[in-house]
């Protein structure tokens, strides 16, 4: 079978083969090095099959991103059910985040990527949005105060993302921490954050912003 052909028979099913593969390709290599040609080749159709689907390389990946942010929400939601109280339910969200990190390479920094900020690709945007409403949903229920439930929020998100990071560029594996070990550590990082905010604190005042 030609690539050509291989375009003609996949034609029903080929957006979804090649959101797939991409997933994949951003997994192995991150974003930045992702190629639509490559993504063509594991797809098994000629390097002009995917432009029948998606305009550029943006279209794609934001296609790409939109079913891993659900699929991240997914984790996070089946992650929070486990457990029988608030705190533990965000910290084990949190953990989340990080496990999702290190398994695709794909994490807040490539939801709020430039390449896909056009207002064209709502989807995306809306799904992004409904995972970020329900992580500070979550953060609200341990500090009601809006302003500081954000501040919860945006600790806990630089802490998950920090722990795959550091396991992405090697530094866990130096360490000798496998990746279920790094995500354990996120999740109890969470919890003392979650905890001390629980206790009242340790929200800056504005002058120390």
């Amino acid at each position: 079978m030609t690539y050509d052909m291989a375009a003609q028979y996949h034609h029903r099913n080929l957006r979804a083969e090649l959101v797939r593969v991409s997933l994949d390709l951003i997994a192995e290599n991150g974003i930045s090095r992702f190629s639509v040609a490559e993504a063509a080749r594991r797809a098994k159709v000629s390097s002009a099959a995917p432009y029948r689907h998606f305009p550029d390389r943006s279209a794609l990946l934001a296609a790409a991103v939109t079913v891993a942010a659900r699929q991240l929400h997914e984790l996070a939601e089946e992650a929070a059910a486990g457990e029988t109280d608030d705190d533990a339910a965000l910290a084990a969200v949190t953990a989340a985040h990080t496990k999702f990190l290190i398994d695709t390479r794909i994490g807040l920094h490539v939801f709020f990527a430039a390449e896909l900020a056009d207002v064209h690709y709502a989807e995306l945007h809306e799904t992004r949005r409904e995972l970020i409403d329900a992580s500070l949903l979550r953060c609200l229920a341990i500090a009601p105060d809006p302003a500081i439930a954000l501040e919860l929020m945006e600790q806990l998100h630089t802490q998950a993302y920090g722990y795959g990071d550091f396991y992405l560029n090697g530094v866990s594996q130096w360490l000798g921490y496998p990746p279920e070990q790094v995500v354990a550590k996120s999740r109890r990082a969470a919890r003392i954050v979650i905890e001390a905010y629980r206790a009242g604190g340790p929200a800056l005042s504005p002058a120390e912003w």
